[in-house]
Parts: structure tokens; C-alpha cells; sequence
């Protein structure tokens, strides 16, 4: 089978067009590399079955020629994590919207099966956890820019199912929680790779407001099984799916336990919001996702514990 994956150079892009590699497939990956890296495919951009195209979603001449080529389409590349989104929310909008948009069309064009990534902070500030996929979109204010991003995946939800409501296109849309692995970097925010990184110097481990905020951490191999499953599954065209962990963790409990398990000299250290990112940014207190469809649809689960995972981060880091 082709399969083209957007953004596959991006932490979660490339491990899953490493995994479709193993699986005999032959892969294309588009990316501009505004957030991948070429390190990130490192290890098989030789395989004579690979092909990596540096080039941008919305470019829809280009996109027309990877789309026709391919079987099915993963479509990863977007603007991601709180620090970018917050520095550059033009970028984040359009890119987001208008690159989904431009996939959109062309793969409907010719009429081929997509798995959209879509995001947790979907359900923005939303009390009702663990979050079950229809539940209801709480944002806040249009001022806080933080927002722009889960407003942005959103309409990219909305695009998708609409693409399978009125043409009967093979949408599938994963919602991604929290997710974690060696070669994430922290350089957009990610708060493990750069809790460890800083446990690992001895430096001190600055945590983001009160630290209390709780979250759940999917090892990214876990993730692949299941975007693969689903773009398998027939019945999940034109369904929105929950993936991710639900142990859960209290930042600065992520923090004592990345301290504990590098043996480190570092200090906790408390940054109020507006110093990190130089401006108000809201965040959620629990982000907990209900698994119950996904598991009905492929039977899937995650099999990674949170000490495995940290560990194996840990080891890539020294």
C-alpha cells in the first residue's frame, strides 16, 4: 500500500512512517520542517521505499500530486505546542485551518481514506472528565490566543465529518491526548522532554503555574497502534476517537518523578503564566480522555506505563 503522512517528519509523523515501513508500505512524507526534523527520520530516510518532500500542506499543486499517488492519507502536520501557539497564532490559524482545508478537497478529489489529528485541547475548559467525544466545547475568551489552537483543530473537525456527511469520505479524526516518546523535543513547550532534560543538568525544573494541573502521558508507539487501527476499521469513517492514556499525574508529581528517576539534583522551581510565556495564558486542570469508543471500535488500549515511558525519554536523553 502508499501512504502519504503530512508532517511525518514531526515527532509523532515519524513514528508512525517508521511503523508503516516495517509493515512493508511504501511512505511519503510531506513536511516543511517548521517543527519536524530530518533527525526524526534519521534512521530510515534510506530505505528505497521511503520518500521525503520538503514542502508545505497548503502548496495544492504539490499536495494534488502526493494525494493521487498514495492509497490512504494520515494528515499529522499542523502548528503545535502552548509555546508556539502562543508566539505565533497567525501561523498556527492558518496553517491549521488552511492546510486541513487544501488536504481536504484533494483527497476528496479523489476519493481516498483519511485519518485527521486532531487535539485534547478540543475540549478546553470542559469540567465533565474523562472527556467523552461528544461532549461539549467550553473556550475560552478570543483575547487569550491560547484558544485560537483548540479552535482551530476544531474547525478542522468540522470540515472532516463535514467532508463524510455531504460527499461520504472515508474521515476518520483521532483525537490526541498528551503524548510522549524519545525524540519529542521540549523547544515548543513539550513539559517531559524538558523536565528531563533539565533533571539530567541538575538545573532547576521550572513547572508552570501552581503545578497541580493534571494530565495523562501516551507513550507514541501506543498512538501509532492506534491511528493505524482506526484507518483500518471500516466503521470509524465519519467518527471522532478519543486517544490516549488515562493514568494520570499532577505536573509537579511529573516532575518529582522525573527528578526520582534521574537521580537528579534539581530543584522545583514555580513560574507564574504570564512570565513564561510574557502574556495571560489559561490553562485546564484535568485533561482525562474516556477510551470507551476506541476500544469498542479496534479494541485498543494503551499497553505503556508512565515509569516505562519516561524511562525509555530518559535513556535518549543521556
Amino acid at each position: 500500500m502508499k501512504v502519504l503522512v503530512t508532517g511525518g517528519a514531526g515527532f509523532i509523523g515519524s513514528y508512525l512512517a517508521e511503523r508503516l515501513l516495517k509493515e512493508g508500505h511504501k511512505v511519503a512524507v510531506v513536511d516543511n520542517l517548521s517543527t519536524g526534523s530530518l533527525r526524526n527520520i534519521e534512521g530510515f530516510k534510506s530505505n528505497s521505499r521511503f520518500d521525503f518532500v520538503e514542502g508545505d500542506i497548503r502548496d495544492a499543486k504539490l499536495m494534488e500530486a502526493l494525494v493521487e499517488r498514495s492509497d490512504i492519507i494520515y494528515h499529522l502536520a499542523a502548528a503545535v505546542g502552548v509555546k508556539l501557539i502562543a508566539d505565533r497564532p497567525v501561523h498556527t490559524i492558518e496553517t491549521n485551518i488552511g492546510g486541513t482545508e487544501v488536504v481536504l478537497n484533494i483527497v476528496n478529489k479523489f476519493g481516498k481514506k483519511i485519518l485527521i489529528a486532531s487535539s485534547s485541547e478540543i475540549y478546553g475548559k470542559n469540567e465533565a472528565v474523562p472527556f467523552r467525544e461528544d461532549d461539549d466545547i467550553v473556550l475560552g475568551s478570543t483575547s487569550l490566543s491560547r484558544w485560537s489552537y483548540a479552535c482551530s483543530k476544531a474547525i478542522d473537525e468540522f470540515l472532516g465529518l463535514a467532508f463524510y456527511q455531504q460527499y461520504g469520505l472515508g474521515v476518520v479524526i483521532g483525537r490526541f491526548f498528551n503524548t510522549i516518546g524519545p525524540r519529542q523535543t521540549g523547544q515548543y513547550g513539550m513539559v517531559v522532554p524538558r523536565f528531563v532534560q533539565w533533571a539530567l543538568k541538575n538545573e532547576p525544573v521550572l513547572i508552570y503555574g501552581t503545578g497541580q494541573q493534571r494530565r495523562c502521558f501516551c507513550y507514541v508507539d501506543d498512538l501509532v497502534d492506534a491511528v493505524i487501527g482506526l484507518l483500518n476499521c471500516e466503521e470509524a469513517a465519519g467518527k471522532v476517537y478519543n486517544i490516549g492514556s488515562s493514568e494520570e499525574i499532577t505536573i509537579e508529581g511529573l516532575a518529582d518523578k522525573i527528578i526520582e528517576m534521574t537521580g537528579s539534583k534539581s530543584k522545583k522551581e514555580f513560574v507564574p503564566y504570564e512570565v513564561a510565556y510574557g502574556r495571560p495564558i489559561e490553562d485546564m486542570m484535568r485533561r482525562v480522555p474516556n477510551l470507551e469508543r476506541i476500544k469498542e471500535a479496534t479494541g485498543w488500549e494503551p499497553k505503556t506505563s508512565l515509569t516505562e515511558t519516561l524511562q525509555m525519554t530518559i535513556e535518549s536523553f543521556k
